[in-house]
């Protein structure tokens, strides 16, 4: 048997709450495929399941609280026998409704009256509020009509006339809290170091305005993408910044996986996951960059996203910022920050002339590299840049 736990979406996260089961007591599940939802202090996050198996029990319920690290479900993997009933009775809750019945079933679930009270758990009417959501207008699948968590949830995750989830004053305190606790951890508990370069962005930009005009429009880079891929393909000349720091050493990660910092419309930041963005093309980086910009200012971001950052990267260009000096994300040790795209004279062949330029700054854990080491990776992102081809 497999346990499904509740997994670490983030620095200093402490717990989060299941908000619906997406598989019942029986149902097949594959690995990799979604098993839950559960609310962090960020967001409402998809969560993967890690084994393929048959669902055995269901051990917490929408509205629950659970450390991380708690048993949540247990997964009988491919070939394992069932488990043996036991025989005191157990308390597992189900956690989501039974399969609808079919129409010619005759029973139907009564919903609340326009003139009666309306009934609602007080977990469901909580969620509600969070997600913006009128339950007035909903069918309730609890006992005598009453609004159950799960019918929240399946409304606030698409349901046809359902509203949109509209943060909380009450979310964005707490995830401001969450990343006040996660920088506090990093400042006191990393010696940072700092370096920073500026990087001459000319061929970059003359090979993406050749490249841009031979893809349709849908299919267009922005320079950021070259940012990525440069700092990927950097890390295999200075591995030891693609690491994790665990119980008091460094774990270099065999795979790359860039961290990118997004900028929340409600306030807040995080830094999901591009996968193996080493290995992947320009083409194939934008794609899921945007996808990750749109998901996640959604809120529809899945688990391994928000756990498998081996590095972030950050920009500030947008907002007109030259040099960025980030705080590292742990348990990850380094960080690159690139500013705006700025012209500035620059002495090239001899002669001053304009060109544009970037700062490229790196935030490292002097634990696990030094100067000497950081000043080689930002010279590969540097080389890497003159010959944009490569990337």
């Amino acid at each position: 048997m497999a346990e499904f736990v509740m997994p670490t979406l983030g620095a200093d996260m402490t717990e989060g709450t299941l908000v619906q089961w997406k598989k019942r007591e029986g149902d097949r599940v594959t690995k990799g495929e979604i098993i839950a939802e559960v609310d962090t202090e960020k967001a409402a996050i998809d969560v993967e399941c890690h084994v393929s198996g048959i669902v055995e029990r269901l051990l917490t319920k929408p509205g629950d609280k659970v450390p991380v690290g708690t048993v949540m479900a247990v997964i009988r993997e491919e070939g394992q026998p069932a488990a043996v009933p036991s025989q005191t009775p157990q308390a597992a809750p189900q956690a989501m409704p039974p399969h609808p019945a079919s129409p010619s079933a005759g029973k139907t679930t009564p919903s609340p009256s326009s003139g009666g009270r309306l009934r609602i758990s007080p977990a469901a009417k909580k969620l509600a509020a969070e997600r913006g959501i009128d339950p007035a207008g909903l069918q309730g699948t609890g006992p005598e009509g009453a609004l159950t968590l799960e019918d929240i949830a399946r409304a606030a995750t698409g349901t046809v006339g359902a509203a949109t989830p509209a943060p909380s004053a009450e979310r964005q305190a707490r995830m401001r809290q969450t990343i006040a606790a996660a920088m506090a951890r990093s400042k006191r508990e990393i010696p940072h170091y700092y370096l920073s370069t500026t990087i001459d962005m000319s061929r970059a930009l003359a090979w993406l305005a050749a490249e841009n005009g031979r893809r349709p429009m849908t299919e267009r880079l922005l320079s950021s993408i070259l940012f990525i891929k440069a700092v990927a393909l950097a890390l295999r000349h200075v591995p030891e910044l693609n690491a994790l720091w665990q119980e008091g050493g460094a774990v270099r990660s065999e795979r790359v996986h860039i961290g990118t910092a997004i900028s929340l419309r409600q306030g807040g930041l995080v830094a999901p996951a591009l996968h193996d963005a080493d290995r992947a093309s320009l083409g194939d980086l934008m794609q899921r960059f945007q996808d990750l910009v749109k998901r996640a200012r959604a809120g529809s971001l899945r688990s391994s996203e928000l756990s498998d950052p081996t590095i972030t990267v950050t920009s500030l260009g947008e907002q007109g910022v030259e040099t960025v000096f980030g705080v590292i994300y742990p348990p990850q040790v380094a960080l690159v920050g690139f500013g705006k795209v700025v012209e500035r004279p620059w002495v090239a062949e001899g002669q001053v002339m304009p060109r544009p330029l970037v700062t490229v700054s790196l935030s490292a854990d002097h634990r696990v590299s030094d100067g000497h080491r950081g000043g080689l990776f930002l010279a590969e992102i540097d080389r890497l840049l003159q010959e944009p081809h490569s990337l």
